[in-house]
This record gives C-alpha cells, sequence and structure tokens, in this order.
C-alpha cells in the first residue's frame, strides 16, 4: 500500500500505520528538507512541492503509480476550512 499525507499530522499518522512494506508519500508543507533527511525511512518521499493546494493532479499520482504500479493508493484528506 502506500500511503500520501498532505499535512504534518497526516504525515504523522502515516508513519504510525505503514509497515515495513508500505511506501508513504507527502509534500513539502508536510516535513522540512532537513526533518526528511535525518528521519532516514528508506520508504518515505518527499515531493519538492506542496500537495496541500493541489487538486492531487495526474503529475503526482502519476509519479507514485510509476514507482508503485499496481498497488493501492491512500490519500490524506484534510478537512478544510
Amino acid at each position: 500500500m502506500v500511503f500520501v499525507a498532505i499535512t504534518s499530522a497526516g504525515l504523522a499518522e502515516a508513519l504510525r500505520r505503514a509497515t515495513s512494506d508500505d511506501a508513504i508519500w507527502c509534500g513539502s508543507d508536510a516535513i522540512s528538507e532537513v526533518d526528511y533527511a535525518r528521519l532516514r525511512r528508506p520508504n518515505l518521499s518527499r515531493f519538492s512541492y506542496s500537495l496541500a493546494d493541489l487538486e492531487l493532479d495526474d503529475g503526482a499520482i502519476g509519479t507514485i503509480e510509476e514507482h508503485h504500479p499496481g498497488q493501492m493508493i491512500w490519500i490524506e484528506a484534510p478537512r478544510r476550512a
């Protein structure tokens, strides 16, 4: 399974729930570049741009599908204000 975290809270939840076989992807606003490098989690990938303001276009999802073909993708749906 692949988790896509939009927020830092969503990333924390994905990190808690993911098994060693699961992949986690997030945007730049979910974790800083410094914290991402410090975390050193092999199955965690970070986009260099925010996913919060996007409609998770085909570019982001397409990239994830290329890296994890045929796997189910779970996407965080943060509450809108």
